[in-house]
């Protein structure tokens, strides 16, 4: 299935930054890769990460391009998810993943902001430290949804401010209750606003899957539950990406506390575990790496050049969410 994929002939909306970025980065991989693995013979499998280290460690397993989670980044800072109030943080971990070789897209909640300038600006940023991709979503802390027409206008504003950015547009319909009329609306605006994807974590039900895919004029995207549908049966569903959320950071912690009590409890436990030496070679990246230049008009900064998904759902909401 090929899927049509937007490119920057979109209005700039007012109050946006003016001056789009070279499609292109220097010294890396061109943004464009990342669009045309959401079109191959498989699905993109997209593992999230929360720091360096195990951005670094999937890359190094063959993964052609590694998201971040929210989740994972808020709790390592001690903050709490889906509340805006780690965009420094967000920033922190992509200048230091744009200092590498794989692909990366960044999960920026709601672009933590509801300015749709501020938000263009994040996405500016975002390119510039090296991102290919970023993760938009229309969820709210209180439990509610964003207006379609402000997600609309970040989208477009994104799309506007830096064209090569893959905009992933994320509804959270289905954490708010099981909405599939709302869902298809919503997803119909994103995709004419320039998404280049679609996302809607929580939902699980096959018929309905396809019948999402078979709509949507860009690619699908469904966050992989354990014990739900496997990678093939979502392909053959039409899926074309499936991201794992925050499922491997909660995983680490799991395991980090099962190892502590463990060894505390006198519990028999040999953990397979990466050596001291294999976690120091992950670190290997030099910081300080050249900037990306500035396009005409814009101030230069702390950016890196380089090319190249979470959750935040109500009371009540699923775990498996980021």
């Amino acid at each position: 299935m090929t899927h049509a994929t937007h490119g920057s002939d979109h209005d700039e909306p007012s109050g946006t930054a003016s001056g789009g970025l070279p499609d292109t980065p220097s010294g890396g991989r061109p943004p464009g890769d990342f669009a045309l693995l959401h079109d191959q013979d498989t699905p993109l499998l997209l593992p999230n990460a929360w720091d360096h280290a195990s951005a670094a460690a999937l890359a190094g397993q063959g993964f052609p391009a590694i998201g971040t989670t929210s989740l994972g980044v808020a709790a390592a800072v001690g903050l709490p998810d889906g509340t805006a109030a780690t965009r420094d943080a967000t920033l922190a971990l992509a200048r230091r993943l744009g200092q590498d070789s794989f692909l990366f897209s960044v999960d920026a909640e709601g672009g933590f902001s509801d300015d749709v300038a501020e938000v263009a600006g994040l996405a500016r940023e975002l390119y510039r430290l090296g991102a290919v991709g970023i993760n938009l979503e229309d969820g709210r802390p209180d439990g509610t949804l964003a207006p379609a027409g402000l997600h609309a206008a970040k989208i477009t504003a994104v799309k506007a401010a830096a064209p090569a950015l893959f905009v992933n547009a994320r509804t959270d319909t289905h954490w708010l209750g099981e909405r599939t009329e709302e869902t298809e609306a919503r997803l119909a605006v994103y995709q004419q606003a320039g998404a280049d994807g679609v996302f809607v974590p929580g939902l699980r039900d096959p018929a309905e899957i396809s019948a999402l895919a078979a709509r949507s004029v860009v690619p699908l995207n469904i966050l992989y539950t354990p014990g739900g549908s496997s990678l093939a049966e979502l392909a053959a569903l039409g899926v074309r990406r499936i991201s794992l959320g925050s499922l491997l950071y909660r995983r680490a912690l799991e395991a980090a506390v099962a190892t502590a009590t463990g060894v505390r409890d006198g519990r028999a436990s040999e953990p397979v575990a990466l050596s001291y030496a294999d976690v120091r070679g992950l670190s290997r990246s030099r910081p300080g790496a050249p900037a990306r230049p500035a396009a005409p008009g814009e101030a230069t900064g702390m950016r890196h050049c380089r090319d190249g998904a979470r959750s935040r759902p109500g009371p009540g909401a699923d775990p498996e969410r980021r």
